[in-house]
């Protein structure tokens, strides 16, 4: 972590909660972050579509942010189905990820699309939460830094900022499976976006910009990845449909 940049702790809920699940989730979360007072970072929470508008309410007022998971490109029309980052917006939504290695691999999503949610939401005046990652074959490969590179290249638009982007790299090969780069790995990969960044965005926008480690962390390996000199953050999947797991990493922060 680097001392001008504030973590932030990201949690993707993914395709997981009834109104039940996801009111007590987001309770027992502001209750500890009301209860922490002054905290090292900052906290969001990504449920599925059919929970945002309820967490939202949970978690107004609390400090924790509200995003959603993904979105479309346009503001409005004919795609049935589809969620415009307007509509985000109107939810109070602060944050929306797009490029998850689940909808690149799942729904096809290219580096191109990517990049057209990512100015979409950005223009609608939300954070986009921009995922990149290889796979398990690309890093057995030794393609992982080509792979990276050109994920950055093709899916961070061009008038991204420290304030209206994140950045999150994502192994797809360490999600939800327990296995982890190691840190040195994390690192030099982080190190590269950032530098790759600076080609699109500028050194100074890609110097203030948070870059989170998304991939298995948990509170057993939070300290040490979030110690690493360009690691901003995490995005956690599993360990953040625990009250007590997702709010240990974000002490790890401190």
């Amino acid at each position: 972590m680097s001392s001008t940049r504030r973590p932030l702790i990201a949690g993707n809920w993914k395709m997981n909660g009834l109104v039940a699940d996801g009111k007590a989730l987001a309770s027992g979360l502001a209750a500890k972050r009301n209860d922490a007072g002054e905290v090292a970072f900052d906290m969001l929470v990504c449920p599925p579509f059919t929970l945002v508008s309820t967490i939202g309410a949970v978690v107004s007022g609390t400090g924790i942010s509200l995003g959603a998971q993904d979105c479309h490109t346009a503001e409005a029309g004919a795609h049935t189905g589809d969620i415009s980052p307007q509509m985000l917006k109107d939810l109070g939504c602060e944050f929306a990820i797009v490029g998850h290695s689940e909808r690149r691999t799942d729904h096809g999503e290219t580096n191109d699309l990517v990049r057209a949610k990512a100015e979409a939401t950005i223009a609608a005046g939300i954070k986009a939460v921009i995922c990149i990652g290889e796979t398990e074959a690309e890093r057995d490969a030794g393609k992982t830094f080509d792979i990276v590179r050109t994920q950055v290249q093709g899916s961070v638009p061009s008038n991204a900022t420290a304030v209206n982007s994140v950045v999150a790299y994502e192994p797809v090969w360490a999600i939800g499976t327990g296995r982890t780069p190691t840190t040195d790995e994390v690192q030099e990969v982080h190190a590269l976006i950032r530098n790759e960044l600076a080609g699109i965005v500028g050194a100074e926008q890609a110097e203030g910009m948070r870059l989170l480690y998304g991939g298995s962390m948990k509170p057993e390996n939070a300290k040490e990845l979030l110690a690493l000199a360009d690691v901003d953050g995490g995005l956690i999947g599993g360990a953040s449909l625990k009250i007590d797991d997702f709010w240990a990493i974000g002490e790890c922060c401190s």
